[in-house]
């Protein structure tokens, strides 16, 4: 038997070797946050610690989505992934959410006899719940509660008094990072849902576009080539010119295809360099060559599950052809010096405006890969093929500009319209564009003019060189081109215009009128 002098002297001595692991703690846990840059890097090793100094057998960090509501663990000691992925709390359920919902800690002798611990995790058994303390307590930011820090201590019948004023000191120290770890998550939410309703607004105008743009007998066959084609997993090759809009039928494929919501990857093969390009396909391994000093994934992993886009197929390098058809054929490929293979499920569309056939011929493309990409293959015509669709495309994109620079929707001129119907358009879609904002940034008046258009689209004589209309049409067309290139030369001086015509000035004052032109341009 022991003296009762004996017995406090021992109470004693354990008090004081718990005091001393307890500073010991709070000195590990202070060198943590001075030293560790990232905050993903500082809740396990506090966790860690604590067991260390104080024998917790679990831990657990818990944080508050403000956007989501749920109490979700960011870090765990003494649990699985799986256990980890359960434990999802809403404020006031259980222990963990009666301490968010109050700021109030917690502190319980045997969880065993405490009905509001839900055990969750499923990580404690009724065996271990009997010999188990739990303490809770909130993590705050000023007076708002962003979390919690709980651990689980065998029960010991000694006051969980001491460990709860522990655990409040600590749950102090890393509130900042909680904070940090807290914004951070919230902001990749709502960045995750932006990108969700961003996609399904251009999913949605693709749509759009898709129906308000075909307008011509011809494409209106090749759009119903891709609402065919765009359900299969075919490879597909686009064929046409430079400027047909090659790349967005590479979209309206995908964004109609039931690999909408997965990676949608383009890639230029002639703006890579030819030493460069096995690696940004496939990628590489660490030390595969000099400047690969980390593992790189490529684009094809990248397009995983959904749609690569091969722009300019035919300036792919001959050598890399035959691993580009091992891609299509088996779905698989290794990086740049790795011996692992990898499996891909990607749907290919490729796109060249050079004759493959030819360079078939010429020996610059396997005749093997051609066949491969021309499972179904469907030619953009170019826009001299399809004028009817010219003054919608010229409409559309003037609006849109208009909206871009905060001017009203604008209107065509006659003499305008007449020289964009005769342009043979070599840049297809894509000059058409470019001469429209062109236009729109000189329009002052609500009206695209003659002028306004670049002077390579008139002929020699300053004029169209082929009009369209009926007679009366094409003459005030060219009276009015006459009246507006008169103006732009005197600086909109009516008079000496006028006298320069050989009219009076009264004439031209009713020729202006009638053709509401702004002398001022």
């Amino acid at each position: 038997m022991f003296s009762a002098t004996q017995t406090n002297g021992s109470s004693d001595m354990r008090s004081s070797l718990r005091q001393q692991n307890y500073m010991r703690l709070l000195y590990e846990v202070s060198m943590i946050l001075a030293e560790t840059k990232h905050i993903e890097h500082v809740f396990f090793p506090v966790l860690e610690k604590m067991a260390s100094f104080i024998g917790i057998t679990r831990g657990t960090i818990c944080i508050l989505n403000r956007i989501t509501g749920e109490i979700d663990i960011a870090e765990g000691y003494g649990f699985t992934s799986e256990q980890m992925e359960k434990a999802v709390y809403l404020p006031g359920e259980g222990i963990t959410g009666k301490v968010v919902a109050t700021g109030n800690p917690v502190a319980i002798p045997r969880i065993s006899e405490e009905p509001l611990f839900l055990n969750r995790t499923g990580a404690r058994d009724e065996n271990t719940e009997s010999q188990t303390s739990f303490i809770c307590v909130p993590i705050k930011n000023g007076v708002e509660v962003i979390g919690t820090i709980s651990i689980d201590v065998p029960y010991d019948g000694e006051p969980l008094g001491d460990r709860l004023c522990l655990l409040t000191i600590i749950a102090a120290a890393i509130s900042q990072y909680v904070r940090l770890f807290q914004v951070t998550v919230e902001e990749l939410n709502t960045l995750k849902e932006e990108n969700i309703r961003l996609y399904a607004e251009l999913e949605e105008l693709h749509k759009r576009e898709d129906i308000c743009m075909c307008t011509s007998d011809v494409m209106r066959k090749t759009y119903q080539q891709v609402k065919v084609v765009s359900g299969t997993k075919a490879t597909i090759l686009l064929l046409g010119e430079t400027g047909v809009g090659k790349e967005r039928f590479a979209q309206e494929i995908h964004f109609n295809s039931p690999r909408a919501n997965k990676p949608f990857i383009k890639v230029n093969c002639a703006a890579i360099p030819e030493n460069l390009i096995e690696s940004a396909l496939f990628g590489h391994e660490k030390g595969a060559f000099t400047s690969a000093i980390q593992r790189q994934i490529g684009y094809f992993e990248k397009a995983n599950e959904g749609t690569i886009f091969l722009d300019e197929i035919g300036e792919l390098p001959l050598p890399l052809q035959a691993k580009f058809l091992r891609v299509i054929q088996e779905r698989e490929f290794e990086r740049v010096g790795g011996h692992e293979t990898i499996q891909t499920d990607v749907r290919v569309i490729a796109a060249t405006n050079r004759d493959l056939a030819e360079l078939v011929k010429e020996g610059q493309f396997r005749e093997d890969l051609y066949y491969r990409l021309s499972v179904f293959p469907i030619r953009i015509p170019p826009l001299r093929e399809r004028k009817i669709d010219i003054m919608m495309f010229a409409g559309f994109f003037a609006k849109r500009f208009c909206t871009e620079y905060g001017k009203p929707a604008p209107s065509f001129t006659l003499t305008a319209t007449d020289i964009l119907n005769s342009h043979p358009w070599p840049g297809n879609i894509r000059e058409l564009q470019n001469t429209i904002e062109r236009a729109v940034i000189l329009s002052q008046d609500g009206v695209i003019h003659s002028y306004h258009l670049p002077e390579g689209m008139h002929n020699q004589d300053g004029f169209i060189s082929k009009r369209v209309g009926t007679l009366t049409e094409m003459l005030e067309s060219l009276e009015r081109d006459i009246i507006e290139k008169e103006l732009r030369k005197t600086n909109g001086n009516m008079s000496k215009a006028a006298r320069n015509l050989g009219v009076t000035d009264r004439i031209l004052g009713l020729r202006v009128t009638k053709y509401k032109i702004n002398p001022k341009g």
